[in-house]
């Protein structure tokens, strides 16, 4: 049930994010859009209280609760960076604005790109860890936990590996190839009004 129901908010997430920004640009009604997007933290909570309810209903703690916490902190991490990368392509194919810069490319405006990335992993890597840590408790038996524990161990992992790629782009920036180092400049001035923004 509870695999079922995280296909269902990842559905869902991707229906109401289409759906927003179809009444936002297509059908000129930004305040219909933007409640619509607004609904997306619901799914969330949806999944939240599923999980919960299975647990009190008696369900033993598997992998699906824990895979529960860990898209939930990936969409608390990773989902408005995914709602504003989508709604400014929206607005320059629909609405008449300019094309959205991409990341930068090159340098230390792509190590700092990547970090931000990153940091948005290390907050859902928190967020799954308090989730899962609220599941043990909630439980409260140590014996039938450790399905729960190990997820709290693939979050910290994950953030971890993600950290180090993102470490890379400052150890070893990346350089414009010869004739590119106007691009170079244009990325770090991009990356400068992204972070003004």
């Amino acid at each position: 049930m509870i695999v079922a129901l995280i296909a269902a908010c990842e559905i869902g997430f991707w229906v109401l994010l289409a759906a927003g920004m179809a009444f936002r640009y297509l059908l000129k009604m930004p305040g219909t859009g933007l409640a619509l997007l607004l609904c997306e933290p619901l799914l969330e909570v949806v999944l939240l209280v599923a999980t919960a309810l299975d647990l009190k209903n008696g369900a033993e703690p598997g992998w699906a609760h824990g895979l529960a916490a860990l898209y939930i902190g990936y969409t608390v991490g990773h989902g408005h960076r995914t709602v504003k990368w989508l709604d400014g392509h929206a607005a320059h194919r629909f609405g008449g604005a300019p094309k959205p810069a991409g990341p930068p490319r090159y340098g230390m405006a792509r190590a700092r790109h990547e970090t931000g990335v990153w940091l948005g992993t290390l907050a859902g890597a928190v967020v799954a860890t308090v989730l899962l840590q609220l599941a043990v408790w909630y439980v409260g038996d140590a014996s039938r936990v450790g399905s729960l524990e190990s997820w709290r161990t693939t979050a910290w992992k994950v953030a971890g590996i993600h950290g180090l790629i993102a470490l890379t782009y400052w150890l070893w920036p990346k350089k414009a190839p010869a004739g590119e180092g106007r691009a170079d400049r244009d990325d770090l001035a991009g990356s400068k009004k992204s972070v003004r923004r």
